[in-house]
């Protein structure tokens, strides 16, 4: 008997073409027990992602009530999220994008926060124009410091927790920037520096193990490295990594760079085919399509020793299904990454691996609260 049975979660990102019922019954068709609910700007300006699975406006205690009770419905759990630049970019989008954060914060509050378990995840971003300094990283910090120590102190008052994952969006401007590095939080240095500037228990972190593979970083060693009540999801994704003509030329450690197309072919060298074209893997989703270049036994274990409990989240970003577009394809990745963890983290029973601890979310009464903006936190 398994000490410790993870629900395994559907992250909606790969459904932004359902609204929320529909999805909803694409969870429990596909045998997951809750949803990570993206909810983007409705005006935002990102284009790879745009699922919005929660109408945020308007949302007060009779629409967090018909929520919670449209889950427990169909025996799922939730969390949210919204994955933008909140230090960098455009001043005025990044203000956006922050304010967005607190009505997400607010949101979960209503729908119960940590007594729930409802996250709200987000990134942090980059701000370049501090990185190119000397001391840029550390100015990157102390920008992180600023803008996020409201922030978390609001939630940490609210009784939510705010959850980064380690994605270093490394395609989130154009390949013909030198640096990839477009997210604070994406190595483990960066997080624990980030918890030592808050030492609040109001922010955890989703960890995607992927991220980590194409870096030449072995998970398992990050599990063992990191605070383990810092954790709060894991993201289910992985990584293939192609040792072709590009990887040879421009190495593992660094990502292939953009110069003049006419150069690059008089010189038979490889550049970027698009932004994201330049650390040389394919995304996959474990069981499907092939083997990969994790081990996701010893990566289980290790979460286990360490007595993780917490959701494992499909994030299905993967060349072979959710980049198809295709419905059936999207489906049939998450219901295989499913039966190929089941045995991973469920206990056997007489039908087969099944989760057995689904709990319903409480159904809690919240007196509903004003929403606030980035304003009047920092005054």
């Amino acid at each position: 008997m398994k000490s410790i049975q993870n629900p395994i979660w559907l992250m909606s990102s790969a459904y932004d073409k359902l609204n929320q019922t529909e999805l909803l019954d694409v969870a429990r068709a596909n045998g997951a027990q809750g949803v990570d609910l993206c909810v983007f700007r409705k005006d935002g300006t990102r284009e790879d992602h745009t699922a919005t699975h929660l109408d945020y406006e308007g949302f007060g205690p009779e629409q967090a009530k018909a929520t919670l009770e449209r889950f427990n419905t169909k025996e799922l759990r939730l969390s949210l999220g919204a994955f933008e630049n909140m230090i960098g970019g455009d001043e005025i989008e990044r203000v956006k994008n922050q304010n967005h954060l607190l009505k997400l914060i607010r949101i979960a509050y209503l729908l119960g926060g940590d007594e729930n378990d409802v996250k709200v995840g987000t990134f942090v971003g980059y701000n370049h124009a501090l990185g190119n300094e000397i001391d840029g990283f550390q100015k990157n910090l102390d920008e992180y410091k600023r803008v996020f120590g409201p922030i978390i102190k609001y939630a940490e008052d609210l009784g939510v927790t705010v959850v980064y994952e380690n994605c270093p969006m490394e395609g989130w401007r154009s390949s013909r920037y030198t640096s990839t590095y477009n997210n604070l939080p994406a190595v483990l240095a960066a997080r624990k520096l980030m918890y030592a500037m808050i030492p609040s228990k109001a922010h955890g972190e989703i960890y995607d193990p992927s991220h980590d593979i194409w870096q030449n970083v072995n998970p398992v060693d990050v599990i063992k490295a990191m605070d383990i009540d810092r954790l709060k999801r894991i993201h289910v994704k992985t990584t293939k990594m192609n040792h072709g003509k590009a990887r040879v030329e421009w190495g593992g450690m660094y990502p292939m760079q953009h110069v003049d197309a006419e150069l690059a072919a008089a010189a038979g060298v490889a550049i970027p085919q698009h932004d994201w074209d330049r650390h040389h893997y394919t995304a996959m989703m474990p069981g499907f399509g092939g083997t990969d270049d994790m081990d996701w036994n010893a990566f289980v274990a290790a979460l286990h020793d360490q007595k993780f409990s917490g959701p494992f989240e499909i994030e299905n970003e993967a060349k072979n299904s959710k980049d198809t577009q295709n419905m059936g394809a999207i489906n049939q990745g998450a219901k295989a990454c499913i039966n190929f963890l089941a045995p991973l983290l469920w206990e056997l029973n007489e039908e087969g691996y099944t989760f057995k601890n689904q709990q319903e979310l409480k159904l809690v009464d919240r007196k509903d609260i004003p929403v606030v903006d980035m304003a009047h936190l920092l005054r």
